[in-house]
């Protein structure tokens, strides 16, 4: 079966969401927001086939997963950084569902049993509760290497050898977030640290490959697909960096201080595990001081940056005030 490509549907009342020539943006962050996964979660509609054929039911498992909502965080952060360069949301849009495919099949596995063990997400149960845990890991599986397919397919609308160029590097860059490098080796040092101490620095170091690792690849790699300079990519890389880390940080006190029916997940799951949190090793207090700190890493990375770079500084005040 060909693998669709995702494309780029304007929001159906056609508001602009660029600001008046000569002044800032006066976004309403929340439309904004909505618009921009709502847009993500058309194109992962075709990412994936509808249940069919005698792979059927692990299409059905790729999608029930892949299709659940939340937040798209991360590939709204790569269409905003695309943007913010002066680029067009179809030059990142196959990033953004490649980047949510990948972040998908994350979770499935981490909520296998042999992993973290988790039988609810986003409010609903997890994908081998559902399916199985033999179904659920292919799905898991298919996500990943699914999500190369589809970025790799946008290299047939490439029109320049600058943008092929573009496009290859965001792919070894995306690779190496997700593989042993970055997200994958990042778990395992998660794994092998439950019911070990843990220093901040190597705490730091953990979360940058776990979770920051495929916030550098979004940001970096949308604003390099919309054209970014070597400058603005490394702003923004300073940017993502530090974006990751706080929502990390926000994400350990919403363990601590959130309730499973707020999160959609079970809660207070990482000092059952004996993990090392930023609560258990800073307290709360200095937990969102540091939070808030890194947020403020994050803006002044964007002091180069016009208006159209004000929706990534809303995203990284966002991700430090949400509630789950």
């Amino acid at each position: 079966m060909q693998q669709a490509k995702p494309t780029h549907q304007e929001p159906a009342d056609g508001h602009d969401l660029q600001p008046p020539a000569g002044g800032r943006s006066a976004i309403d962050f929340d439309r904004y927001l909505r618009e921009r996964a709502a847009l993500v979660e058309r194109a992962l509609g075709e990412c994936v086939p509808a249940p069919a054929g005698p792979a059927g039911r692990l299409f059905e498992a790729m999608r029930y997963s892949l299709l659940a909502g939340g937040k798209r965080l991360r590939p709204v952060l790569a269409l905003a950084a695309c943007e913010a360069v002066g680029g067009t949301l179809d030059a990142a849009l196959s990033l953004a569902c490649a980047i949510e495919m990948i972040h998908t099949y994350s979770l499935v596995h981490d909520d296998l049993p042999c992993m973290d063990d988790d039988d609810l997400r986003r409010g609903r149960p997890t994908n081998h509760k559902v399916f199985g845990e033999a179904i659920a890991t292919l799905a898991g599986d298919g996500l990943l290497t699914d999500a190369f397919k589809v970025l790799a397919a946008a290299a047939t609308s490439s029109c320049s050898a600058r943008s092929a160029q573009a496009l290859l590097e965001t792919i070894a860059e995306l690779a190496d977030a997700a593989g042993s490098a970055g997200m994958v080796g990042g778990q395992v040092i998660d794994v092998l640290g439950e019911g070990q101490a843990l220093e901040l620095d190597q705490l730091e170091y953990l979360h940058s490959k776990k979770t920051g690792a495929l916030f550098v690849a979004a940001v970096c790699g949308g604003a390099r697909l919309g054209g970014a300079s070597a400058a603005q990519l490394n702003s923004m890389r300073e940017y993502a960096q530090a974006l990751g880390l706080a929502f990390q940080v926000i994400d350990d006190l919403l363990d601590v201080e959130s309730s499973t029916e707020t999160m959609g997940k079970r809660t207070n799951k990482d000092e059952a595990r004996g993990k090392v949190t930023y609560p258990s090793l800073l307290g709360v207090e200095r937990s969102r001081q540091l939070a808030r700190d890194l947020v403020a890493r994050a803006d002044t990375a964007l002091k180069r940056f016009d208006h159209r770079a004000d929706p990534l500084r809303m995203l990284a005040a966002f991700a430090v005030e949400r509630k789950l």
